[in-house]
């Protein structure tokens, strides 16, 4: 018994390198790998080391059913004050009437509008994943597709964007009560001002996920879907910067279904370490050093696009307006499957996508996307990223010097450092 004591008493104040080491050696591994290769996955970012701490916070600790004032659970003095702030920071950086900021992530963010808005077997048009939709958009596997019926709309076969006129076709066709717009593989401006007039013709309510531009918005280089969308869904740990989680904005006539759809209609208790993190997230997305930063992302997206166009690389729709370019490798030999492996191999980390109109499944695809949030991160600028996307295309061409170019981007790495001094999680100090 006395040893089990003591081994309890130290267990209240030891660090995870003293109660699971192979854990913690696990987590400064993922750090090493993080800092060894360049990510381009254009979803993924290095958040700030002031979203670490709030994640790894003490709210952790506290359950808090309900919204702020009107909790099922005592002790919410605290954690009511920081929801709210939550709350307000993204109204105000959004120019919203509502704000929900307890969805776990971006999935369930898009859940809780159909809940709110639509019921099971309602018509949903969205973008079709090939074209750059995303899969809880209306995947026949996911909840969506599951749940609702689905109406794919596409992109132009030669210029690959939008096609407006299909899609005011299709909601003339089949009436759907919601449209989407946006997505998670669409490289240019999304017009929810176009998608706005094709749904009060047809008497639809509008949503846009915004998921991936959300920070581009917030510092004021891409259109803010908000005056348009009845809804608009997001992630923080995107262009945002912020933890791994989402958001719902709405007009305030939608505010009641949407806070019942999450509460109690689909979560539970809120995480309010990570909506701390989310406060801390908006509150550095109104600053003008982080303008800077999404104004450094769209730069490097310009220059990595123009570079590997030069290099004799297909992307759709010819560049970028945000942070994304999709590759088109169906003029080549390459699969995006082989294309993922191959960068790999250089130390790029990409993912494989379909292309419209792709003739292979989604597992293997035709595209490569990529993204600049997380290299600008770390310091990145024009040069690195001509840098970055001559080292993609020569990785790319026949017989290539793996040495050599593993050898560059080790040099880019070591340029520009992440996380100095970090060891991949934080500490507890008794």
């Amino acid at each position: 018994m006395a040893v089990a004591q003591e081994t309890l008493q130290h267990l209240r104040s030891a660090g995870l390198s003293e109660v699971d080491p192979e854990i913690a050696e696990l987590l400064t591994a993922e750090l090493e790998r993080q800092r060894g290769q360049i990510e381009l996955i254009a979803s993924e970012n290095f958040t700030w080391p002031s979203v670490f701490e709030a994640v790894g916070s003490v709210p952790t600790n506290k359950y808090a059913e309900g919204y702020p004032g009107k909790r099922y659970y005592g002790g919410c003095e605290v954690v009511d004050e920081i929801e709210s702030i939550a709350i307000e920071r993204a109204k105000s950086l959004f120019g919203a009437e509502h704000a929900n900021v307890q969805p776990h992530a971006g999935a369930q963010a898009n859940m809780g509008v159909y809940f709110a808005a639509l019921q099971p077997g309602d018509t949903i048009l969205s973008m079709k994943l090939d074209s750059g939709g995303h899969l809880s958009h209306g995947l026949k596997v996911n909840f969506s597709g599951r749940l609702y019926t689905i109406v794919g709309y596409g992109v132009d076969r030669e210029t690959s964007l939008v096609d407006y006129d299909e899609v005011l076709a299709l909601a003339k066709e089949h009436r759907p009560k919601l449209i989407i717009c946006g997505g998670s593989a669409y490289p240019r401006a999304i017009e929810a001002d176009r998608f706005r007039e094709i749904a009060d013709e047809v008497d639809a309510l509008l949503m846009c996920d915004m998921a991936h531009f959300a920070g581009l918005v917030a510092a004021g280089l891409h259109p803010n879907p908000m005056p348009h969308c009845d809804f608009v869904t997001s992630t923080t740990h995107k262009t945002l910067a912020g933890p791994r989680a989402g958001f719902i904005l709405c007009k305030e006539e939608f505010a009641k279904d949407v806070d019942r759809a999450i509460f109690p209609g689909m979560q539970g208790g809120p995480l309010e370490h990570t909506i701390a993190a989310k406060a801390a997230c908006f509150k550095i997305a109104m600053t003008d050093a982080f303008r800077d930063y999404q104004s450094q992302v769209r730069a490097n997206a310009d220059a990595l696009g123009e570079t590997l166009m030069q290099g004799g690389l297909d992307l759709l729709t010819g560049g970028t307006d945000t942070h994304l370019l999709q590759i088109d490798l169906r003029n080549s030999e390459w699969t995006g499957k082989d294309a993922e492996e191959r960068l790999h191999e250089v130390k790029l980390t990409v993912n494989r996508n379909t292309v419209p109109f792709d003739e292979r499944p989604p597992t293997i695809g035709s595209g490569v996307r990529v993204g600049t949030p997380a290299a600008t991160m770390r310091g990145f600028d024009e040069d690195d990223f001509r840098e970055v996307g001559t080292v993609m295309v020569e990785a790319l061409a026949d017989a290539p010097e793996l040495p050599g170019l593993n050898a560059r981007i080790d040099a880019l790495c070591a340029k520009r450092p992440l996380y100095p001094g970090f060891r991949g999680y934080t500490t507890y100090a008794a």
